[in-house]
């Protein structure tokens, strides 16, 4: 499945070692807080429990939205989408 994991996490560590799991997951970054790329069901659980224990859950905010590559065809880009500096060309081909 396709996944997007968006954060809003106040602490660096914490930001920095979740960004690192979600390269480690072979997601690739298309926003400072913004990763996609595609994840097995495990996959997913697993980087979902990692993360878990790193943020604080009392203030931090993550989201792991998966997605069908039908819907992803569907994602409006407007503007300059993607920072051409984080982004590869498999993400770029996710959208056409």
């Amino acid at each position: 499945m396709i996944a997007w994991v968006i954060y809003d996490i106040e602490s660096d560590k914490a930001r920095t070692k979740v960004a690192k799991f979600c390269k480690q997951a072979g997601l690739y970054r298309v926003q400072l807080s913004v990763f996609l790329g595609t994840l097995s069901r495990n996959d997913k659980d697993a980087l979902a429990l990692k993360i878990e224990q790193e943020i604080n859950v009392d203030r931090d905010k993550v989201y792991i939205f998966p997605m069908s590559k039908e819907e992803m065809q569907q994602v409006v880009l407007l503007g300059q989408a993607f920072d051409q500096k984080l982004v590869t060309d498999q993400v770029r081909a996710m959208f056409f």
